[in-house]
């Protein structure tokens, strides 16, 4: 360190690292080295809840994923996005969801059952299936803690909520687990307004669709307040899970035509609806008024054909997940993956193609 820099006063010195971009958690390692002073100022707890206060939600550091099981299920992996130092991958067999400093991974050996992984404290935590004989799923990890800004979330509460289409009697059922009692509650099913499978295989029918379950989509859920949102594979029907009050009910999305298609949470707190049509990528805001009346606005539209390459000219763009928090839309190819930045409208190769 040069004499001009340890002359800078100690306040001066927090205000340069706390400009540190959070993309890279490595600067902050690589400044700790200059010197003690360093050390210490980057050390300490008030500087560190300041950067977090400074830079909002936390960076993205990798991507948990696998590939469709349609397309054979091949062991899924942890993509890392940015130099970060992780802990050693865990055995599992499907990435679920990832939020608040967690992952939910869903793992078989004897039987199946979820493990709750911190990757940077390392922590895991096995819970025990929902107790719902699934024929499809989804699920969603959380911070439990009321209040929580969600910016170091690690070691705290948690739930889990599991919503699956039952495999006995086709109903849609929903279940949360609480960290703190390590049970999960009674299932809540979905009241979709059919006495019998008979009558619901008719509706569908009378639809056009082909299949008579209501299939929960395998996609990643949206948590917005004490709402989880997840979608049905016909016709895009978004489920609401309110599992504070463990129930469950439906509404139309703004577009049923759209199959690749992601939910997530948008900056003002609504719930988001993302999907390409053509080569564009179009974001869909959930307004609800303090009456409750709701309805979709169309917010973002942006335009993908010169921004993510395509591999040929039969080869298109889809929407494959979101990152919440962090407005983020990830978009797949026969290129890649890509990730992109709603409000900068920033694209990024995130990942090799085959790995969508």
């Amino acid at each position: 360190m040069d004499d001009a820099t340890a002359a800078l006063p100690p306040e001066l010195v927090s205000e340069i690292l706390l400009r540190l971009r959070p993309d890279e958690p490595e600067h902050l390692f690589r400044a700790s080295l200059v010197c003690k002073a360093w050390l210490r100022a980057i050390c300490d707890p008030v500087f560190l809840r300041r950067y977090r206060a400074f830079h909002g939600s936390p960076p993205l550091l990798g991507l948990l994923h696998r590939l469709r099981v349609i397309d054979g299920d091949p062991a899924p992996r942890l993509a890392r996005t940015t130099a970060a130092p992780l802990s050693p991958d865990p055995a599992f067999d499907r990435a679920l969801d990832c939020r608040h400093g967690r992952a939910l991974l869903h793992a078989s050996d004897d039987d199946w059952h979820f493990v709750v992984w911190d990757p940077v404290m390392g922590e895991q935590h096995r819970l025990p299936d929902a107790g719902i004989p699934w024929l499809i799923y989804t699920a969603a990890v959380f911070c439990a803690v009321g209040g929580c800004d969600h910016l170091d979330c690690h070691g705290g509460p948690f739930r889990v909520v599991f919503v699956a289409t039952d495999d006995d009697d086709e109903l849609v059922k929903g279940s949360v687990y609480s960290s703190e009692t390590g049970a999960w509650s009674t299932p809540a099913i979905l009241d979709d307004g059919y006495e019998s499978w008979q009558q619901r295989f008719q509706a569908a029918r009378s639809r056009g669709e082909y299949y008579r379950a209501p299939y929960v989509h395998p996609k990643r859920c949206a948590l917005v307040g004490d709402e989880i949102y997840f979608t049905l594979r016909n016709g895009n029907t978004i489920i609401e899970y309110n599992w504070g009050k463990n129930r469950l009910s439906m509404f139309d999305p703004p577009s049923s035509d759209l199959y690749h298609i992601a939910l997530t949470a948008m900056e003002n707190g609504s719930l988001g609806f993302a999907g390409i049509e053509g080569s564009s990528l179009y974001v869909w805001s959930r307004k609800v008024t303090p009456e409750g009346a709701a309805e979709w606005v169309l917010c973002r539209v942006i335009e993908l054909e010169k921004m993510i390459p395509v591999a040929d000219h039969s080869d298109e763009a889809c929407v494959v997940g979101s990152a919440e928090g962090l407005g983020v839309i990830f978009v797949s190819t026969g290129v890649g993956l890509f990730m992109v930045e709603l409000k900068s409208r920033r694209v990024k190769k995130v990942e090799e193609p085959g790995m969508g």
